[in-house]
């Protein structure tokens, strides 16, 4: 249960066995964690020992505590893995999971100074710009602003960005997307975004800008997403050189 002898520490120990519960279905979503006291108990550890065990859960994103009431278990996050460029449609329908969109606006505006030199087009040529929430299975995850170049990419309408813009230029433009670059930074949720992404004020969210380029070297599209930092992840694996 927990090694008192152990040189890994009491409340890393807890904090693995309750994190072990969750990723094993033993505590579902929603479900409400025992009590400090009743885990100081159970394990004859101090309640401190459990507080710093639960704070780091709560942390990571496994529970969430409501004030007044107890500590539950939180969603699952959504991994995605960097290592390959997918769309939004892709990684969700890779996980068994339906993708939607919805539409916040589409239009043609002037390309400012930044949007120009990222898109490598004249300053004021015209760029659709898309703003879209990302849901999966009806729970929004992201608040996504796409900036395209309208003379690369003609024909495209509210009704294609409805789905998967990646597969509409592929497959109907008959474009090949090569490779992006793409940051990310953590920051707090504004005030648009804690209303589409019906979060709380003060939640942090994962701002990530990608520059997308066709196989040729063109530069595709610029796109900013604020992610639900409590909903969504990202891993890579890294090997030595």
């Amino acid at each position: 249960m927990i090694n008192k002898d152990s040189p890994i520490p009491i409340y890393y120990q807890l904090e693995e066995k309750i994190k072990g519960q969750i990723e094993q279905g033993e505590l579902k979503t929603g479900d409400m964690l025992p009590s400090e006291r009743e885990y100081a108990d159970r394990f004859e550890i101090s309640r401190m020992t459990v507080r710093q065990a639960i704070s780091k859960l709560v942390n990571d994103g496994y529970v969430y505590r409501k004030k007044g009431t107890g500590t539950f278990v939180a969603e699952k996050k959504i991994e995605q893995p960097l290592q390959g460029l997918t769309s939004f449609t892709e990684d969700m329908k890779t996980r068994g999971m339906k993708p939607s969109n919805r539409l916040i606006h589409f239009r043609v505006v002037p390309a400012t100074s930044y949007t120009a030199s990222a898109l490598n087009i004249d300053e004021g040529a015209p760029v659709y710009e898309i703003q879209r929430i990302r849901l999966a299975d009806g729970v929004p995850m992201a608040l996504e602003t796409n900036y395209l170049s309208e003379s690369l990419n003609p024909r495209l309408t509210e009704e294609v960005v409805q789905s998967s813009l990646y597969d509409f230029i592929e497959n109907k433009l008959n474009k090949k997307i090569g490779e992006a670059t793409q940051i990310i930074e953590s920051s707090i949720v504004t005030e648009k975004e804690m209303e589409l992404l019906e979060v709380k004020k003060g939640s942090p969210v994962l701002i990530i800008e990608r520059k997308t380029y066709l196989d040729d070297g063109t530069p595709l599209e610029v796109v900013k997403s604020a992610y639900r930092a409590d909903r969504y992840r990202f891993m890579i694996n890294m090997k030595r050189n």
